[in-house]
């Protein structure tokens, strides 16, 4: 018997609508969520032996207005003390535009590359016993957008020091948004080399916001800055340096005085004698590594004087992209070895890299850059008003931002002396010298340190991290 079916009424094929299309919008709605924040643990690595020993996340943040408009990658490790009650840290890597990679691998993160010569596999990674993970957990990230694994439709747009201030600061509220069991916790912000310039800022910023009622509200307790750039006239202090450091003569150094008046910066191009004597100065520092002077000279570690330091930093970290192989002795063969390890397949799916956003991958993105902060001494006078500590510490031996340019700003700042002038200990050994203000502020030197102090010093900077954040004397 032949049934006839009646179509369907409007009011049905209007409610069969209504069903598909919040099918779509929910669809879209937990894509968006996906791309505006998502994040997965990393239990093994390429290179690793076995399961790693301690809590890695990676992900992205989104910022935009739209999912892909800027995507921020980070990499996330618990403490591998009590992370529940331990203290949260953000770091953030100089260049400007230098992956928080570097912090990783390179300076104050578990892992770091066994240096030995690259045979086309992938580079093997071992622990460092000097992980400031061991009592802090951290928060690694790419920025300035373009840096390391973040992505934007418009880089040139997002690149500056007043964008990076606020995407950090914006990146740091939606990232608690996403961890929310982290929002008791102490916040440090912590950060070397160039970034001694925005990060003051970004301090400030997220001061700013709670104060304003911003959420969710960070608790944040201070920084802490390693040889930072500050006021862009530390070439200034770098040739003073060289002379007490014996790399140039005592009659080189009162002819330079002399002819150049003290300004080695801004130099009139019809002043031939002071640019006589840069020209000789030059020439007596062009084996030295500048980042670490008792570090061995290699091609890659060019010299770069008579530019701004920021031009020198750009030159110098440029420099260490290309695929140029170092020698095993070099220092920067691990950067060599990172950029093998971190190129790899295998590596990116383990890391959760989303396909097709990064090509080759590079440390350091140095194009496009706006310079906007002339320097940040304002901003650490006001931080120190609002009575947040913070530690500046600086490697002895780093001629790119020597540890007297670091003291003649702090000393600026006029604050009365707490704790004078003394030896600090690590392991039974003198660490450095320190001294504390009344604003908060410790300074501390690092004996026998460079640019990137922990990478050179690990014991003594460790031992250093571990004193400070534990609110004890160094």
């Amino acid at each position: 018997m032949n049934m006839m079916v009646p179509p369907p009424s409007h009011s049905s094929l209007y409610y069969c609508f209504q069903i598909l299309l919040a099918l779509v919008l929910f669809s879209l709605q937990m894509l968006t969520h996906q791309l505006e924040a998502s994040s997965s643990k990393v239990e093994v690595l390429p290179g690793f032996e076995g399961p790693l020993p301690f809590q890695l996340e990676t992900g992205y943040v989104g910022l935009g207005e739209t999912d892909d408009d800027m995507q921020v990658f980070y990499y996330f490790i618990k403490s591998e003390n009590d992370p529940k009650k331990d203290p949260l840290m953000l770091w953030l890597t100089g260049g400007p535009g230098c992956s928080s990679f570097s912090g990783l691998v390179f300076q104050i993160g578990p892992v770091e590359f066994e240096i030995k010569e690259y045979n086309g596999s992938v580079p093997s990674l071992v622990l460092r016993p000097q992980s400031w993970t061991k009592l802090c957990s951290i928060i690694f990230v790419d920025l300035p957008l373009g840096t390391g694994f973040s992505y934007a439709k418009n880089l040139t747009a997002h690149r500056s020091d007043w964008k990076l201030v606020h995407h950090t600061h914006q990146f740091l509220r939606k990232w608690l948004i996403d961890h929310p069991e982290f929002l008791s916790n102490e916040f440090y912000f912590g950060a070397d080399s160039y970034s001694g310039i925005p990060v003051p800022a970004i301090v400030q910023e997220i001061s700013n916001g709670n104060e304003e009622g911003l959420q969710p509200s960070i608790n944040l307790q201070g920084y802490l800055l390693g040889n930072p750039i500050t006021t862009r006239r530390e070439k200034n202090d770098q040739i003073p340096y060289a002379h007490g450091m014996g790399l140039i003569s005592d009659e080189l150094y009162k002819s330079l005085q002399k002819n150049c008046k003290e300004e080695y910066i801004d130099v009139d191009s019809r002043n031939e004698l002071c640019l006589r004597d840069l020209e000789y100065f030059d020439e007596c520092l062009s084996g030295i590594n500048h980042f670490y002077i008792l570090d061995s000279y290699c091609e890659s570690d060019s010299p770069l004087w008579r530019r701004s330091l920021t031009h020198e930093l750009k030159k110098s970290s440029s420099s260490h992209l290309t695929d140029t192989v170092p020698e095993l002795s070099c220092r920067i063969y691990s950067s060599y070895l990172g950029r093998k390890w971190i190129n790899n397949e295998r590596v990116r799916k383990a890391l959760h890299i989303r396909e097709g956003t990064i090509g080759k991958w590079v440390r350091c993105y140095k194009t496009d850059f706006e310079y906007e902060i002339s320097d940040s001494v304002e901003f650490h006078a006001n931080l120190s008003k609002k009575g947040y500590r913070s530690l500046i510490y600086s490697g002895d031996h780093d001629i790119l931002v020597p540890f007297m340019s670091t003291q003649a700003w702090i000393r600026a700042l006029n604050y009365s002396i707490v704790d004078d002038w003394r030896l600090w200990f690590a392991n039974g050994q003198v660490g450095g010298y320190t001294r504390t203000y009344s604003n908060r502020m410790t300074f501390a030197t690092v004996k026998g340190s460079g640019h990137m102090a922990p990478e050179y010093t690990p014991e003594q900077c460790f031992s250093m991290f571990t004193k400070w954040i534990s609110n004890l004397p160094l």
